[in-house]
């Protein structure tokens, strides 16, 4: 029974090796914070980390997840929504619809953790590929700026 390191706890599941681990996450486990999008990789709502690193989950076979992987969603993300990203989010009212959310802030909570103080440039080619349905992409580099604010005065 494959054992998960996922927001700090560890989680045993009988899932079959080729379960993508988005199912895992979500059905097994029940932290639905992680989002179904398309299924293909395309549109980043399944973004979790897996040792620091942004991937797709509905990608990623959970056989092919090292025993020792730290997996984050974004119910560990920080879970008084204190993340400067979060707390971003919420001042620049980028949400919508809400659904593709999750990814968003996971991929940009990734890019901030390598790169403090990323360029608008650098935002956007890190960000490309999270697809949002309503289109509030300008509202997400603003969000990401101030991010990078709030960390630095932390």
């Amino acid at each position: 029974m494959p054992q998960l390191s996922i927001n700090g706890q560890s989680y045993f599941t009988d899932s079959p090796p080729d379960s993508p681990l988005l199912w895992v996450i979500r059905e097994d486990l029940r932290l639905t914070g992680t989002k179904f999008g398309c299924g293909g990789g395309y549109c980043g709502s399944c973004t979790v980390h897996i040792n620091g690193l942004p991937v797709r989950s509905c990608q990623v076979k959970l056989g092919d997840v090292d025993s020792n992987a730290v997996i984050t969603t974004i119910e560990g993300l920080d879970p008084s929504d204190a993340h400067p990203v979060q707390r971003a989010w919420i001042e620049h009212e980028v949400p919508q619809c809400g659904y593709c959310q999750s990814g968003q802030i996971m991929q940009a909570a990734a890019l901030l953790a390598v790169n403090p103080n990323p360029t608008t440039e650098q935002i956007v080619q890190h960000m490309n590929g999270n697809l949002c349905r309503c289109a509030t992409y300008s509202r997400m580099v603003t969000a990401i700026h101030r991010a990078a604010q709030l960390a630095k005065e932390a």
